[in-house]
């Protein structure tokens, strides 16, 4: 027969009858009491819910409190303040992930809502102190009372505030910070907020965002509260690892926070039940130095494990990069002897002039000094026709680089270039958004010669061109340029090896059959190692006779 008893989740029906319960579970016994949880203690009446049932829940590892909440206080009600409980599976994952990295005697949930990391971290670690800060009262006596049903109260303190006004007391050994910060959006954090973020920030010497959510200003608070040998495991979205505003976060990682790994769960896993965002695991060692951190996808919460391996990036890579979600991606596993062009080369597009009507002329029909005036690749099939090497600068057209400062040139040449940027100034040349950003209006910037151009976009794969003649390029390509010093024979072996090997496949399709590589994506086609391309070089030279040195 079934049984039509009443699950104590039902028998907690509002919020008033929510903090009966958790008054009655010795919420009380938790210290760092507000006024505004002594006020709702003073109006709670009990309503008679089976405690004995809640309480089998609590100490079996259940959440019987923080579910009746979420049912009570729905997901579009909780959201202002970024409410969003986080699955057991996770919190697990997360703790494992700290016990490994040493024994806290401190642990502190930012944002502890019911108290579920609490709870874990308390089993994990019988001696440590727990310490969790929230804004919502209610959150915070239902954290109460876990933490007395598990006989926790008296290592344990509760506080009604903002994590970012949180002032800790010094404490001896490892404190681990380690939580789901609150997801609120830009829009709904207060000015003085947003200057607060600002400065803090820049105590740090990093820029940051007025976009930024909420989750960023909580890793800023942790890069504030925390001292070197600290430990912490956030769990956010995952926006922050791409936008603009996330470069916060990206640099403290790097930097003050000592980041060491981020887990990105595939958008389709929806690791929270009640709200669609992405999610990121970020795992870090306060004050330790990055020298690379492991980046690793995963398909669902369940493969989240102990929170191991990942794809190494190395810190040169990941401070290059705009976005890091490219470099989390999964890499076939490369054979014996290759390594990523990443490894040998960065990837950059060229220069955007912001009016090529202007800046991009016929040498003959341009009266202005040679010193000025840059041979470059401007159209993507000159790449094309060149083949295996560029050696003739003739036929290219040159870019009008200034310097920024046009003191550097003589008189003659001064008169020259300044009346040239009258006509560039009536023909609104000054007033474009890319002249607006850089330092003098006038002044391109071009890159030095790379010593291999590469195409970027096109129904065909990527032309990889030995840059002998030494000319510039503009934003139709790419330019490789080596970290470390390459021989010539290395060179030409290794754009022998691109133009041979690289498929449209390895590019991004878009409608239309365009194929495109974008600078971090050419980076990861797989390349033979510098001593491979010697290799080849010596034995070329060996069957064919003398060659480039």
């Amino acid at each position: 027969m079934q049984n039509e008893k009443m699950s104590p989740m039902t028998q907690i029906d509002d919020l008033s009858s929510l903090v009966s319960v958790a008054l009655a579970l010795g919420a009380e016994q938790v210290p760092g009491w507000s006024d505004e949880e002594k006020e709702l203690a003073n109006k709670a009446t009990f309503g008679g819910a089976d405690l004995v049932a809640i309480t089998d829940l609590i100490r079996a590892g259940l959440d019987p409190l923080g579910d009746a909440f979420c049912l009570i206080r729905d997901a579009e009600s909780r959201r202002p303040m970024g409410q969003t409980y986080t699955p057991a599976p996770i919190v697990s994952s997360m703790i494992k992930w700290t016990a490994a990295k040493g024994t806290p005697t401190r642990v502190i949930d930012p944002g502890v809502g019911s108290g579920r990391y609490l709870l874990a971290a308390g089993r994990e670690w019988p001696k440590a102190f727990l310490f969790g800060a929230d804004i919502d009262p209610i959150a915070t006596l239902m954290a109460r009372a876990n933490l007395a049903v598990n006989n926790m109260a008296s290592r344990a303190r509760i506080e009604l505030v903002d994590y970012r006004k949180l002032e800790l007391t010094p404490h001896d050994g490892i404190t681990a910070f380690i939580g789901n910060p609150p997801y609120v959006r830009h829009h709904q954090i207060d000015a003085e907020w947003k200057k607060w973020l600002t400065r803090q920030a820049s105590d740090f010497k990093l820029p940051a965002s007025q976009l930024a959510g909420l989750h960023v200003h909580f890793f800023l608070a942790t890069a504030k509260h925390a001292v070197p040998g600290d430990i912490g495991a956030f769990i956010t979205s995952a926006e922050w690892l791409d936008v603009n505003y996330g470069r916060l976060v990206r640099d403290l990682l790097l930097n003050q926070l000592g980041g060491e790994a981020v887990h990105m769960i595939d958008p389709t896993a929806s690791p929270f039940a009640d709200a669609t965002t992405t999610g990121a695991v970020s795992c870090f060692t306060v004050g330790s130095s990055v020298e690379s951190m492991r980046l690793r996808p995963v398909k669902s919460v369940e493969d989240l494990g102990s929170l191991e391996g990942g794809r190494v990036v190395s810190r040169e890579r990941l401070q290059e990069a705009a976005r890091w979600s490219p470099l989390v991606r999964v890499t076939p596993k490369l054979d014996a002897g290759l390594v990523e062009l990443g490894e040998l080369c960065r990837v950059h597009r060229g220069q955007v002039t912001g009016a090529n009507a202007v800046w991009v002329a016929d040498p003959a029909a341009v009266k202005l000094p040679g010193e000025v005036l840059y041979p470059s690749i401007t159209k993507a099939k000159e790449l094309f026709a060149a083949g295996e090497s560029l050696n003739d600068l003739s036929s290219l057209r040159v870019v009008i680089d200034l310097p920024s400062d046009l003191d550097e040139l003589d008189t003659a040449s001064r008169r020259k270039v300044e009346r040239f940027l009258r006509i560039a100034k009536s023909q609104g040349a000054d007033e474009t958004y890319i002249a607006k950003a850089r330092k003098a209006w006038w002044s391109v910037g071009l890159r030095a010669p790379a010593p291999i151009l590469a195409t970027y976009m096109a129904r065909r794969p990527p032309a990889f061109v030995r840059n002998d003649a030494g000319a510039r390029h503009i934003n139709i390509a790419h330019g490789l340029y080596p970290r470390d010093e390459l021989t010539t024979a290395a060179l030409d072996g290794l754009a022998r090896y691109l133009r041979t090997s690289v498929t449209l496949g390895q590019g991004r399709t878009y409608a239309g059959g365009l194929t495109k590589f974008e600078p971090r994506e050419m980076e990861r086609l797989p390349v033979p190692h510098p001593e491979v391309l010697l290799h080849h070089a010596a034995a070329d030279a060996a069957h064919l006779g003398p060659e480039r040195t």
